[in-house]
């Protein structure tokens, strides 16, 4: 099992205090709008450790860190 990082999009508000925070520059804000009209996160899979600072640093709580089995 490992974990990995879920986004509400329609919880974001294109802060950037997650991008800023990600240790490992996997987030990025995308070209894709949600329901409110804010751009809202994207994740590179790649890069993502799931640590969980992106959802400390989030004043919306759009990230959830999940086990997922693979």
């Amino acid at each position: 099992m490992s974990e990995k990082l879920f986004i509400s999009s329609d919880r974001c508000k294109s802060c950037g205090l997650c991008v800023v925070a990600c240790p490992k520059d996997a987030l990025s804000i995308g070209s894709e709008s949600n329901s409110s009209g804010y751009k809202y996160i994207q994740v590179d899979e790649e890069k993502c450790v799931a640590c969980a600072i992106c959802a400390i640093a989030c004043p919306d709580y759009v990230f959830t860190v999940k086990e997922v089995t693979e």
